[in-house]
């Protein structure tokens, strides 16, 4: 029987990141995929928003939201239906199709064992927008360690008990660096990265600025590969924008390729 120590020294992590219309309904690939993974002996752990499901709450509401600095400025009204819809609605309904498809996970979010300890990030710009100081990764490791797959919904909490609104790629990303993930993967709705009509399986640094600047990267893409580059920079090996198949594009640190 493995130990705990042993576990945690040997396991390898890896940390996926469900965004946007992913989460309106997982297909049979990512199932498959996902479990594969797992018997290649990844433990893996999900972090997710909700924007979509958010936005029509907000709409049923009449409340208008807007972003600065591609954030969602909440107010004291919006934080409650983010709450709400995050942890009421879209996260059980995750943890439910995973549950029916034969993956043991549990839901959780910033206020279970103090997970995602978390301060306002500028109250007058952002409202309930919160900056995480501190990730319990002693808490999914626990979780990890059990062959559970810990479902995280982005809402931090404060010392006072306030939830705030986090960005899901933040979330993501500090998650990864807290467990010491090797592998960060942002289901996007497209299949990672194409250049000239081929979808390139392994990318660095340099080339994205290149096809940036070459214009063959360009729209919607353009965060999408700043955002991977920012983890990155965090200190992530390896982050991989893929679809909803888990497959695509993966971006490589320069070190790794030298």
């Amino acid at each position: 029987m493995t130990t705990l120590k042993s576990t945690h020294l040997t396991a390898r992590k890896m940390v996926i990141k469900l965004g946007g219309s992913t989460l309106e309904g997982l297909n049979e690939a990512f199932f498959r995929n996902f479990k594969a993974l797992q018997d290649e002996g990844y433990q893996l752990i999900i972090t997710h928003g909700g924007g979509p499901a958010i936005n029509r709450e907000l709409e049923k509401a009449q409340i208008e939201s807007h972003t600065v600095n591609g954030l969602r400025v909440t107010s004291e009204e919006m934080i409650d239906i983010v709450q709400s819809t995050l942890i009421g609605k879209v996260n059980p309904a995750l943890v439910y199709e995973l549950n029916s498809a034969g993956i043991t996970a549990v839901g959780l979010n910033g206020f279970d064992g103090s997970l995602l300890q978390s301060r306002f990030l500028d109250k007058d710009t952002y409202g309930y927008v919160g900056q995480i100081q501190c990730v319990n990764s002693t808490l999914i490791q626990s979780l990890t360690d059990a062959s559970v797959v810990p479902v995280i919904a982005c809402i931090g909490a404060n010392e006072e008990g306030q939830a705030l609104n986090i960005n899901g790629d933040t979330v993501a990303s500090e998650v990864a660096l807290a467990v010491g993930a090797e592998s960060l993967l942002l289901v996007t709705d497209v299949a990672g990265i194409r250049i000239e009509d081929e979808y390139r399986m392994k990318v660095t640094e340099s080339d994205i600025q290149k096809w940036i600047e070459e214009g063959h990267i360009y729209g919607g893409m353009i965060p999408k590969v700043q955002g991977a580059l920012a983890c990155l920079h965090a200190g992530i090996p390896t982050v991989q924008i893929v679809n909803d198949t888990l497959t695509g594009t993966t971006i490589l640190s320069e070190e790794l390729v030298k």
